[in-house]
């Protein structure tokens, strides 16, 4: 399937950019984790606030349930570009905000790639404890 599914009759986007930034909650014992407990709503607040203050009044950040990628989070992604990020601190925030959303640039050392799974993580984990 083509990742580029417009058509030359389809209205212009309404935003810029929609950032999806996963606040999914699970138990606490979880495996997996969640975004939430990894601080996840802290950083939307955040990001919002400092979108706000930049002027990026044509880009929408909105909290998402979870995106399947727990174990690296939080995790949020960003469209119509599609590209993942995992952010950690409000500096990789401001990081993603400026480079990616600002000057149209992208944030190598956050971003996720298709590759980086679950199962993928728990093989690296236990072979660097191995």
């Amino acid at each position: 399937m083509s990742s580029n599914r417009t058509r030359p009759d389809d209205p212009g986007p309404y935003f810029d950019a929609h950032v999806f930034v996963c606040v999914n909650e699970r138990a606490p014992d979880h495996p997996r984790g969640c975004c939430k407990a990894r601080g996840s709503e802290a950083l939307r607040d955040y990001m919002k606030s400092r979108a706000k203050a930049l002027g990026l009044n044509k880009v929408r950040i909105n909290q998402s349930g979870c995106l399947d990628r727990c174990e690296l989070g939080p995790t949020m992604v960003i469209y119509p570009e599609g590209i993942w990020y995992a952010v950690k601190t409000e500096a990789d925030v401001d990081e993603v905000l400026l480079t990616h959303l600002v000057e149209g640039r992208r944030v190598t050392r956050l971003m996720l790639t298709p590759d980086q799974t679950p199962a993928k993580l728990a093989k690296e984990k236990l072979a660097a404890k191995g």
